[in-house]
């Protein structure tokens, strides 16, 4: 085993591990969010309250060591609140910039469909180029940089919906769901005397972590799979149920997910089963559905589900 596959794996685990000390039952989502995490990309949690979308951001941030700054999306938040503003000091009588939240490793953007369109956009270049231009300053963003947010997709008073292009700069989406009995029970019995998340200590540091998402780009994919990638993006585009498909970022988000989760398994190669267990998490939020394929009810997901039992698998 090379340095790559003892690295990223093991590493990765330590936190996993971690992790689903207080978010239990749900290893499918903390695995993806570690993908995402390991990709340099950015997570949408869409889910209903109280199933756990801000501890696991939480955790995550602990677990990992790295600073966290949590932002509460509400109407009335403007695009400074966020990204900080330059104030004017009278005793040297020239403006500094104060920077906001968004200047931390770890961000979470609670709720982040409260807000008006024009302080949602705040976060596209923080989350595009890792950067804040403010008064023809441009500040860099530490790294790594992960923004985590959240949105109640069954209550709609009060939201604005996330734009297209917005959606698009989130790696993945992912849904928590409710626990099953079993789980349930797990969760009240680990509560008793209290929450979990104060017994999280971080297994890894910023440093490690930039390492690490530099090794997984070192994982190998191939020209094959690279057409087969190609292949089932471009099946997005065609299909009847699909009106807008993914664009070629949808590709490269789909190709580097690849890249991350064959790097937690353990190699040094990207695999046709990886493409297809990332395909509806990475691509399906950045599909607009046919006006026929919403009338029926068809989600998101299972369209991309449908299009990659289409698409030939490379050496089937």
């Amino acid at each position: 085993m090379n340095d790559l596959e003892t690295d990223v794996a093991a590493e990765i685990q330590r936190v996993m591990a971690q992790v689903e000390t207080v978010i239990i039952g749900k290893h499918e989502t903390v695995e993806m969010a570690l993908v995402t995490l390991l990709v340099g990309g950015h997570l949408l949690i869409e889910d209903i309250p109280g199933v756990g979308k801000t501890t696991l951001a939480k955790t995550l941030a602990q677990s990992l060591g790295c600073a966290f700054k949590r932002i509460q999306f509400t109407p009335d938040l403007l695009p400074a609140d966020i990204t900080g503003t330059s104030i004017y000091n009278q005793k040297t009588q020239e403006f500094y910039f104060m920077p906001g939240p968004v200047f931390a490793q770890v961000v979470l953007a609670d709720e982040i469909n409260r807000a008006t369109p024009k302080t949602q956009a705040a976060l596209l270049e923080c989350m595009e180029e890792l950067q804040v231009s403010e008064g023809g300053t441009t500040h860099t963003l530490p790294r790594p940089f992960f923004v985590i947010a959240t949105q109640n997709n069954i209550e709609h008073a009060g939201t604005y919906q996330l734009p297209e292009a917005q959606m698009d700069r989130f790696l993945m989406r992912v849904r928590l769901g409710y626990p099953d009995l079993n789980q349930e029970i797990g969760i009240l019995n680990s509560q008793v005397q209290s929450h979990p998340l104060v017994n999280v200590q971080p297994v890894m540091d910023a440093t490690t972590l930039v390492r690490l998402q530099d090794k997984v780009r070192q994982v190998v994919v191939s020209e094959p799979l690279q057409r087969y990638i190609a292949q089932v993006v471009a099946a997005t585009r065609t299909s009847d149920h699909v009106e807008i498909g993914a664009s070629p970022r949808g590709s490269l988000a789909l190709m580097h997910a690849a890249q991350a989760h064959a790097a937690l398994q353990g190699r040094t190669f990207a695999t046709p089963d990886d493409v297809k267990r990332l395909a509806p998490f990475v691509l399906a939020h950045r599909l607009i559905l046919s006006a026929e394929a919403r009338v029926r009810g068809l989600e998101d997901a299972a369209v991309i589900r449908e299009l990659l039992a289409q698409v030939p698998v490379p050496g089937a």
